[in-house]
């Protein structure tokens, strides 16, 4: 059926995505960081040059939000810049992009749940240029879903709920901040939207294109998640601190986060059909591998 570019292959969402099953004939070519290196704009051109797909998964990012701050160049362009020469590759070679980008477009000040219309405010370097990368990808090409997320949690990579398990396991206390709200989102649930999303894009040419959204079901605080993290892990013999709920105040970090991070959901059902399971029930299933697995486990194919 074809050929997927995927970016960002060894990242959260990416090993997710190369870890399902894919129909027959879908090939996802996840090209490494020395044959693609989205920091390098001249890396990505030369890359992308001369070859066709039949659909782009732009998934990598600059996510590491505090070093943003200081680091502003590479942030634009790996979350800005390599998508706007991947959307104007898709535009050249009439190939459907689906891109995925994050709440913190978002201030955080709107009391419910961010819908897509919403207008952005990004209050950080990471924000901004993530902002700036839906902009490539709704300036580039007409044929595009930029689906936002929040809270990414998997078995691979650097995530929440792997450091509290690592620092849990080594204190008795933890101070989780308490006044920010959102939804954590297990990256194997977005893995299969997006399957869905970028497959449905391939197949029909009246696809919804546009912004949408993408969590788990549910809401919680930082603090909430700490708990259910560890109220899973103690079930299976995994650490069980105590968690003491702080303010952001209390917990002064380089760049500022969202102080509501709540996203509907509602588009991105309607038009695509996804499922966004509970938070808890995908968590715990995370927790519960990590804490059963020695040594940590990888993602499986599903």
């Amino acid at each position: 059926m074809g050929a997927i570019l995927l970016t960002g292959g060894t990242g959260q969402v990416g090993a997710a995505l190369l870890a399902l099953d894919w129909p027959a004939g879908i090939t996802l070519v996840a090209p490494s960081r020395a044959d693609c290196n989205l920091a390098d704009p001249a890396s990505v051109a030369a890359f992308i040059e001369g070859k066709t797909f039949d659909a782009i998964l732009s998934v990598g990012a600059y996510t590491a939000v505090d070093k943003a701050e200081s680091d502003v160049a590479n942030a634009w362009l790996v979350n800005a810049v390599a998508p706007a020469l991947l959307a104007a590759h898709a535009a050249r070679t009439s190939c459907p992009i689906v891109h995925v980008s994050t709440d913190y477009v978002f201030d955080g000040s709107k009391g419910g749940a961010y819908v897509e219309s919403d207008p952005v405010r990004p209050i950080g370097v990471y924000g901004a240029s993530k902002e700036g990368g839906e902009q490539a990808i709704r300036t580039g090409t007409a044929r595009h879903a930029i689906v936002r997320t929040s809270w990414v949690v998997s078995p691979h990579g650097n995530n929440f709920v792997k450091t509290m398990l690592r620092v849990g396991a080594q204190r008795p206390l933890l101070k989780v901040v308490d006044d920010q709200w959102g939804a954590p989102t297990v990256a194997v649930d977005l893995a299969r939207a997006l399957r869905r999303t970028v497959l449905r894009l391939m197949a029909d040419a009246a696809a919804p294109t546009g912004t949408f959204h993408y969590c788990n079901a549910g809401e919680t605080t930082w603090c909430g998640f700490a708990r259910q993290i560890f109220a899973v892990a103690a079930e299976h013999g995994g650490p069980n601190p105590a968690v003491e709920a702080i303010g952001t105040v209390d917990y002064p970090t380089p760049a500022r986060r969202p102080a509501n991070s709540r996203m509907s959901t509602a588009r991105i059902i309607a038009s695509h059909g996804v499922d966004c399971p509970p938070w808890q029930g995908s968590v715990r299933t995370l927790v519960t591998a990590l804490v059963s697995a020695s040594p940590p486990i990888e993602p499986t194919r599903t």
